[in-house]
C-alpha cells in the first residue's frame, strides 16, 4: 500500500483583486504553491505528487521547480477535472487499495503533524476521509435580501479542509459517477458522499487556511514566517 498526492492548481481565481492567480502569490519570496508542494513532500510516505496546472498557466516554468517525486499535468476548468487528470498520470502505478491525498493549492499551512495523523487516522478505512475543524461562529441561513431565515444548530458543523484522502479505485469512481450525474461538487469527500459513503473527519489545526482573499495571505504570511511547520 502506497500513499500518492495531487494537487490541483488549475484555479484562475482572481478575488485577491490581482491578475496572478492567488497559487503564484509570493509569501517570503516563494510562491504559495510551492509551500503547498514543500510540504507535502516533507511527508516521505507520499510516493509521488502531481501537480495539475492550467493548460494556460504562465507562470509554472519561470519557477524551474525540479524534484523527482513531482510530475506536471494539466487540468480542466472545474476541479473535478483537475483532479481526474491527476488520477489519470497516477493510475499507471498506483494499486487499487492505494491511498490519494488530494490538497488545495492554496492551503500552504498545512502541518506536517495534521497530514501524518491523517494518514494514521484512517490506515485501516476502507473509504478514507479529510482534515477538518468544527465550526466555532454562530451560522445563519439566509433567504431573500439577506434576511435571516433561521440559525442553525452548529453543533455537528464542520469546516472541510486539506488534505482529503480516499482509497484510489473508490476515488477514481466516485468522481466518474459525478461526472456523469453533473453533480456541482466543491470536494472529493462530496463525491464518496454520493455513493452512500461515510468519510471520516479528523480534526487538524486551524492554521491550515485556504487563501482567498488579501486577509488570508497576510494571515498565511504571518503562520508561515513565524509559525511552527510540524
Amino acid at each position: 500500500m502506497k500513499f500518492w498526492a495531487i494537487l490541483p492548481a488549475a484555479g484562475i481565481g482572481r478575488r485577491l483583486g490581482s491578475r496572478t492567480p492567488k497559487q503564484y502569490h509570493s509569501i517570503g519570496g516563494t510562491p504559495v504553491l510551492i509551500h503547498s508542494i514543500n510540504r507535502l513532500l516533507e511527508i516521505p510516505e507520499i510516493e509521488h505528487l502531481v501537480v495539475v496546472l492550467h493548460p494556460k498557466d504562465q507562470h509554472w516554468a519561470a519557477f524551474n521547480f525540479k524534484n523527482k517525486r513531482v510530475s506536471t499535468v494539466t487540468g480542466g476548468d472545474e476541479r473535478i477535472d483537475s483532479v481526474i487528470s491527476g488520477m489519470q498520470f497516477l493510475s499507471e502505478e498506483a494499486n487499487a487499495s492505494d491511498w490519494v491525498l488530494v490538497h488545495d493549492a492554496v492551503r500552504p499551512c498545512v502541518k506536517q503533524s495534521d497530514i501524518k495523523n491523517l494518514m494514521n487516522q484512517l490506515n485501516e478505512s476502507k473509504v478514507g476521509g479529510l482534515l477538518g475543524v468544527p465550526i466555532d461562529n454562530t451560522v445563519k441561513q439566509l433567504g431573500d435580501n439577506n434576511e435571516i431565515e433561521q440559525t442553525v444548530d452548529r453543533g455537528q458543523l464542520w469546516s472541510a479542509f486539506t488534505p482529503q484522502m480516499f482509497r484510489f479505485e473508490l476515488l477514481k469512481q466516485a468522481l466518474s459517477n459525478a461526472v456523469s450525474a453533473n453533480l456541482d461538487l466543491t470536494d472529493e469527500a462530496s463525491a464518496i458522499e454520493a455513493m452512500g459513503l461515510k468519510p471520516i473527519i479528523v480534526p487538524g489545526d486551524r492554521s491550515n487556511i485556504k487563501i482567498t482573499y488579501d486577509s488570508d495571505l497576510e494571515l498565511a504570511r504571518y503562520y508561515l514566517l513565524t509559525g511552527d511547520k510540524t
